[in-house]
């Protein structure tokens, strides 16, 4: 086997092993806000989406300042993340609002959603290059 391909099956694993964590994550937490606060707002996914923007922005910041390597970014980053969060699942669960007459929780899923959405993104890269800067 060349170099090059046992570097895309290691890439893989880190992707697929950030997956194995992140995929059942989401589950779990998507079960857990059910639990806690109702079916009415899609609070599962909204968490799992901002907290995935968060952690995606820790990464970033510190592959900014040189303290996550290729390795860390494709475990934590791509796998992780990738597998954490779901746009799918954002907009389907904002169509069945609006179709269940419910416009203001759709926008407010919408705007919250990007809103926060961006700002933990933000305050994680802050994060990220504060703490290895």
């Amino acid at each position: 086997m060349r170099h090059g391909g046992r570097r895309a099956d290691g890439e893989l694993a880190l992707r697929g092993g950030g997956a194995a964590i992140g995929a059942p994550l989401r589950y779990l937490t998507d079960r857990a806000m059910r639990a806690r606060y109702g079916q009415a707002f899609p609070w599962g996914t909204f968490t799992v989406n901002v907290v995935g923007c968060l952690v995606l922005g820790v990464v970033t910041g510190a592959a900014s300042a040189g303290a996550a390597s290729a390795h860390t970014q494709l475990f934590l980053g791509t796998g992780l993340c990738g597998a954490l969060t779901t746009y799918s699942t954002f907009g389907y669960e904002t169509w069945r609002l609006a179709e269940d007459r419910l416009p203001l929780a759709a926008a407010a899923n919408v705007v919250g959603s990007v809103a926060v959405g961006l700002g933990a993104a933000f305050l994680g890269v802050a994060a990220g290059e504060a703490l290895w800067g």
